[in-house]
């Protein structure tokens, strides 16, 4: 029998702090940061900060501007309904927003891993589509399933990763199943009285 060394799990461990999970949820993270009329750069910063980036973040509104149109194009995987529909939208993004497949050490400052954007200094919207296609390319073949999806509370629509064991998950977060389910039972509490219209 083979040796295989275990991975450590500590928060500081590379290898947790760029797993496939966690740059997808990543991924999750900066499509919602990045949504709206006028995404805050230092929002966006500490969101890529909270999932391992180091170093300087000075977002100009340029890198934010080509940052919330690779989310756009990103946010089409989460709205997927099926496998088939998710690795079609990710072939296209990889055919058209993606250089081939390379490993980089990022001049030795880290351990090898792949990449898909054309260098190790591309620039913030390229990394962002390039690694988010990687990660969620992954899932898709790991699970045979759409990656994530899009909160299905109206009033939200943020995006989320839905891997995971149990039941597909319909909702981002239990706040909107909690205020989705709540909402449901009013509607038909109001719709049993006597006399009310439907």
């Amino acid at each position: 029998m083979r040796y295989i060394r275990r991975v450590s799990s500590t928060p500081d461990d590379w290898s947790t702090r760029h797993s496939v999970l966690t740059t997808a949820r990543r991924t999750a993270a900066l499509i919602n940061a990045l949504s709206g009329d006028r995404p805050d750069p230092a929002e966006v910063a500490g969101v890529l900060r909270a999932h391992g980036e180091s170093g300087p973040l000075d977002l100009t509104d340029r890198d934010i501007t080509g940052m919330c149109a690779a989310a756009a194009l990103l946010r089409e995987v989460f709205a997927a309904e099926h496998a088939d529909d998710a690795a079609a939208t990710l072939n296209r993004l990889l055919s058209d927003h993606t250089d081939q497949v390379r490993l980089t050490s990022h001049g030795g400052t880290t351990p090898w891993h792949p990449h898909l954007d054309r260098d190790d200094d591309a620039p913030w919207d390229a990394w962002l589509l390039a690694s988010s296609c990687m990660a969620l390319t992954v899932l898709v073949w790991d699970r045979q399933r759409p990656p994530g999806r899009i909160c299905a509370s109206p009033s939200c629509r943020y995006v989320f990763i839905s891997q995971g064991s149990g039941p597909e998950r319909r909702y981002c977060s239990r706040r909107c199943a909690t205020r989705e389910r709540v909402a449901a039972h009013r509607r038909s509490r109001t719709t049993g009285r006597p006399g009310a219209t439907a």
